[in-house]
């Protein structure tokens, strides 16, 4: 099934969203790099068992708006992006919001900021985290950075450098990014060695194409929409953890996210070591209506695209439930 690509006016940019099927309304969002594409598995299976299905390139991506200033890709944007989609596609009922890396802490805050027009929530690889006493980056800095080792978000703080490392070859990037935290590649692919100064592909190997789950022709999808966007919106969204902190942390809302929600991750998802403790356990703190949190078997950072079948069945069986 080909989607419908349409260019939607949302919260003052105008975004390319994919459209299929009839029915309740299921907006899926990506994470970084990459495009609604990363969805087409969901938007057919979704679409085919009775849901209007919409998955955006968010701002930055693909042939979405791509403002400028950093601080436009903070978490109050794109949460208000997203609720601006019900508003344009779903005005009279709540919609459901399913979001995938960074697209999880999109989805998850857009319910929460948003809960009038969202009935339930889900979060594919990075768990719901309300806003702590330290910032992210700042904890980042003191574990990696201070001892001179290289982390990958405080790499993507300077503006220019990561762009000009990520666009030289959008091909190259996607290849390797992809692999290196993939459920395919071996242990010590992601090298944990790597020396702050060093660069994001430095040391990831290039993978033996096609991937299991990821073919040349996906590859070249990507490749030309990181072509037409660049990366510098993709980027921002890592350069915005002190005003998201600062915005989350002093909204009115209550941090405890209400709706019915569903937590998928993959036991191989390097997302998961990053964060000391059981994370299942610390999210049912956060998430009152925690209807299922599941680990798939081998499954790496990519959990939509990695396990397509799994993943859609248990977001249909989730779904069917509300």
């Amino acid at each position: 099934m080909t989607p419908e690509l349409r260019l939607i006016e949302t919260n003052g940019v105008r975004l390319r969203v994919a459209l299929a099927g009839d029915g309740p309304l299921v907006i899926l969002v990506h994470g970084f790099p990459e495009s609604w594409y990363s969805w087409r598995h969901q938007i057919e299976a979704l679409s085919m068992a009775g849901y209007r299905v919409a998955a955006p390139d968010v701002r930055g991506y693909g042939e979405s708006d791509r403002p400028h200033a950093v601080e436009a890709y903070d978490m109050e944007s794109l949460t208000g992006d997203i609720a601006g989609l019900v508003d344009a596609l779903s005005p009279n009922d709540p919609a459901v919001v399913v979001g995938h890396d960074w697209g999880a802490p999109i989805a998850w805050n857009t319910a929460r900021l948003h809960a009038g027009k969202f009935r339930a929530v889900a979060g594919l690889s990075v768990p719901y985290i309300p806003p702590g006493d330290v910032v992210f980056i700042d904890a980042a800095r003191a574990l990696f950075t201070d001892r001179g080792l290289f982390f990958y978000q405080i790499y993507f703080q300077d503006e220019g450098p990561p762009e000009a490392e990520l666009e030289a070859d959008p091909a190259e990037t996607i290849r390797k990014f992809y692999y290196a935290i993939s459920g395919d590649a071996p242990a010590g692919t992601w090298p944990i060695d790597k020396k702050h100064g060093d660069t994001l592909l430095h040391r990831l190997p290039e993978p033996d194409m096609p991937l299991p789950w990821l073919s040349e022709e996906d590859v070249a999808y990507y490749d030309a929409q990181f072509r037409k966007s660049g990366f510098r919106g993709p980027l921002n969204r890592y350069r915005n953890w002190h005003r998201d902190h600062a915005y989350l942390s002093a909204h009115p809302s209550s941090p405890i996210i209400a709706q019915p929600s569903l937590y998928i991750g993959g036991t191989e998802d390097l997302v998961l070591k990053m964060f000391p403790g059981d994370m299942i356990a610390a999210m049912k703190k956060a998430l009152a209506d925690l209807r299922g949190a599941e680990l798939l078997d081998g499954c790496g950072h990519w959990t939509q695209q990695e396990r397509p079948v799994e993943v859609s069945e248990r977001l249909l069986s989730w779904l069917a439930e509300l």
